[in-house]
Formats: C-alpha cells, structure tokens, sequence
C-alpha cells in the first residue's frame, strides 16, 4: 500500500521537474540567442585588449623605443616645446606619459582644432620627433572601443551593457539545469557514453560549469565600466562616500599664495564648491585610463596668479617624492585656474594614485592612494586589473584567454547544437511545458537582478510579455488544429 501511494507522489516530482528543466531551458535559450554574438566579440576582443602593451610595442616600435644614451635627457619642459612647434599652431597639449625606463620616448598628447588627439613622440636625449599617431585610430584603441561599444557610439554601449547582464540571466540558468538532481548526478566531463549532438550538448554543460566563476567575474568586473549603470553606480558610491572615505571629500586649500605668505587652514567643505570645476570631473580628463575610485571626483582649481608656473620636472620630481616614478600620466594646465593631475593606473592597484597640484606654487593639492579606497573602490580595482590581466603579469593574460577562449568556444557551441535541431524557417525555442511552474525563487532572483539592473528588468519583463504572447498564439493554433 505505502509503494502504491508513493508511487503517484514520485511521478508528481518527475514531472515537475521535468517542467521546470524546460522552463529553465527555454530561458536559458533565449538569453543565449541574444549574448552569443556579443560574447564573441567580447571574447575575442578581450584576449586582444589584454595583451595591449605587447600588441603596442610591436605595432609602434619605432614610435616608443629609443636607444639608450650616455647622454643627459632633456628636461620634459624643453622636449614639450619641441613638441609644440612641430604640431598645428591651434593644437592643444592635454597630457605628457611618463616613463623611466632609459630606452622609452616620451610621449605628449594633443587636441586638434580638427577633432580628434593626436600623440607626437621624442627621443628624449636628443628631442627628435620620432612621428605622430591618432589616440583614437590606434588599434588597441579600436579593439576597446568595439569591446565597450561596438564602435556604433552609445546604442552599441548600451546594447554591450545588456548583453553583459543578460549573461547573468544566462549562467543562471545554464548552473540550474547542470544542478544534479536524483537521476542526474554531477558530471564534471561529458558523458563518453553519449553521441553525437547529445556528447556536445553534455560537453557544453560540462564546460559551461568550468568557466562559470571566471565568466561571472569578467561581467561583475565590466559592468562597473559601462556607460549607463557603470556611470550611476559610480555616482552612487562617490556620492555616499563608499568608494572613499567622506574626508576624502573635504576640500583642501586651493589657492595660490604669493612668496612668504602665511598658509591658510583648510575649510571643510564638500568637493563640489569653489575647488571643484565646473561641470568636470576626473573621468573628462585626456588619458587613456583613470582609476575607477576617482573617475566621479570633481577637480579641484587654483586661484589665478601673475606668477609663472611650475615647469613638468617639479611635477615629475613632486610625484617621485610620493613613489611614483613611471608609467603615469601627467594633465597638463589649460586655464588660469587649473592644476597639474598626477594619475597612475598602476598594474598592481595597491600602486593606484592621484596627484593634484598647484601650477604655481608646487603644492599638492589633493593626494588619493588606494589606502584611502573604500571597500566597493578596492574590490572594483581588484577586479578591473584582474579583468584586463595586469596585476599578476603574463600569467593573468594568459588566464583571462583561457576563460575567452572556453567563452568563445561555450558561445559557438550553443550555436552549433541550436542550428543542429532547429527545423528550417523556426526559432525552436524549447516549448513552454503544458502546467508552467510557479518558479518563485527564481522570480525573485530575476526581480532582484532587475532591480539592481534596471535595463535588464526592464527587457526582462519585455521578454516575458513577448513569451506571454508567443505562448497565447500557440495555444490557439493548437485548440484550432
């Protein structure tokens, strides 16, 4: 009596499991259609984005190296107005590279009246102009902008932005229908049992649940940078101090004083009075990549002066004072009021810094280092530098192409074993089960994603309404046949 009532009870749990699996399976399956072609290029373009100084310095060698000299190198002052009368008169220098190693150029930035930036580079013992490249027609350059964009401006940085938080939805889903469960134990290597579109279905699970964490990682680390919800979150964190500490905030003096005045003390303000520009803030700057934590910071101004300004070596010498000695960038003064800003997106984080300074006194203005980075700043720092393969060397490049490459090859399988069943001339999306399951913890979840991500809820309640509406028609087809 006990097996006969068990019995229907188990069969009851079988199908609806069953039911949940294609629930799940067709979810999966519509996230998937969407992000394939955009993994692809994020796969791709990643593995090319992370190797950049090797890629670089192969393009541009001539442009970058210079032979070692003996003799003493020219003052980054004199080598910038070398640089100067060999640009257009209307050309506007943004930003000198610093780099200490003996066989570097330098490298100084300009804005053209024309549009666009354009580098000039010298030898930096005999002040020779090596020759000019566009910042923007680099090929790296292009390779991150199709990589954050697709090159098609802010619709593609949006479109890219979905496709990462859909990704979310996607590995969700692909984790769930892995999850073992009576008659499906774990598996960690396809099923040699298996045959044909089955052993690729099952090696694409398997590999699905190996590259899982990494992916996970590549898209919480990304989206941080994303035009729309990377560009709000950092706003949220500067704003409630969770990226800095608040007194990170205070203003500091900012003035110029003239030869022998007493210094004045600092009035605690918020950032964004009199010592803040107007309107720019630290991810408006000319260089090629400005700390996370710092990118929403206001700048700060000098009082404008009658006195001359500092010239690049102090600003170099201040920054080597506080150990930044290569590798940064420095933002050179255009008004009366502007600053001189140190900025080093160093390879290890721990290194990061930001240097305001005074153009006419010398006196650093602000000093941010990652010691002063909040929890959320350190761990989007943390993960920036991991993502792009910078913090452990050769050996983070060549972990971040593995996981690609499993991404690449997770992209165009799921393709393959789609086109493999698809009749000609239909989507093929799984079919909705007849008794559609409740599912609430997974409505929950996606409601929660959809909150946090608010473009993602949103395409997802339009995804649900379009199956709704899928499903309707299906059903009458059905009932007339």
């Amino acid at each position: 009596m006990q097996t006969n009532h068990i019995a229907p009870l188990q069969r009851e749990a079988n199908v609806g499991a069953a039911a949940r699996y294609r629930m799940l399976w067709r979810w999966h399956f519509y996230a998937g259609l969407f992000v394939m072609p955009f993994l692809i290029v994020l796969a791709i373009t990643g593995i090319l984005y992370c190797f950049q100084p090797q890629i670089d310095h192969l393009l541009y060698r001539p442009l970058l190296d210079v032979a070692s000299s003996s003799a003493p190198r020219l003052s980054y002052q004199a080598l910038l107005t070398r640089a100067v009368a060999a640009e257009p008169r209307d050309a506007i220098a943004t930003t000198v590279s610093i780099e200490s190693a003996p066989t570097r150029s330098v490298e100084y930035r300009f804005k053209l009246s024309r549009g666009g930036n354009e580098s000039v580079y010298l030898n930096p013992y005999t002040g020779a102009i090596l020759g000019r490249l566009s910042v923007e027609n680099r090929f790296t350059e292009q390779v991150r902008m199709i990589h954050r964009g697709l090159l098609i401006g802010k619709l593609g940085e949006i479109v890219m932005e979905l496709a990462g938080c859909w990704t979310l939805v996607m590995l969700g889903t692909g984790i769930a229908m892995w999850w073992p469960v009576q008659r499906q134990p774990a598996r960690f290597w396809p099923d040699k049992r298996q045959r044909g579109r089955a052993w690729w279905r099952d090696a694409h699970r398997v590999l699905g649940i190996w590259v899982v964490f990494g992916a996970l990682a590549f898209v919480l680390s990304g989206l941080p940078w994303s035009s729309t919800w990377g560009q709000w979150f950092k706003q949220l964190v500067t704003t409630t101090g969770a990226g800095l500490p608040p007194d990170t905030y205070a203003a500091q003096t900012v003035q110029s004083l003239p030869p022998g005045a007493p210094a004045p003390i600092a009035a605690a303000r918020p950032a964004h009075h009199a010592d803040a520009m107007p309107g720019m803030i630290m991810d408006d700057l000319p260089i090629k990549q400005v700390p996370w934590a710092v990118g929403a910071l206001p700048l700060p101004e000098t009082s404008a002066e009658l006195a001359p300004t500092i010239p690049i070596d102090r600003v170099v010498g201040l920054a080597a004072e506080r150990h930044v000695v290569s590798g940064y960038q420095i933002v050179l003064p255009r008004r009366p009021t502007d600053v001189y800003t140190v900025s080093y997106f160093a390879p290890d984080p721990r290194a990061e810094r930001t240097l305001h300074i005074d153009q006419y006194s010398g006196r650093v203005l602000k000093d941010i280092g990652f010691h002063e980075y909040g929890f959320i700043g350190a761990a989007v720092a943390f993960g920036t530098d991991l993502h792009m393969g910078r913090v452990f060397g050769l050996a983070n490049q060549l972990a971040c192409t593995a996981i690609s490459l499993a991404i690449l090859l997770l992209a165009a399988s799921g393709a393959w074993l789609w086109i493999k069943r698809r009749p000609k001339g239909r989507l093929a999306a799984p079919a909705r089960p007849v008794n559609a399951p409740a599912m609430r913890a997974w409505c929950i979840g996606l409601g929660v994603l959809g909150i946090v991500f608010p473009m993602l809820g949103v395409t997802l309640l339009l995804a649900w309404l379009v199956d709704r509406w899928i499903a309707a028609r299906q059903d009458r087809a059905a009932a007339l046949a």
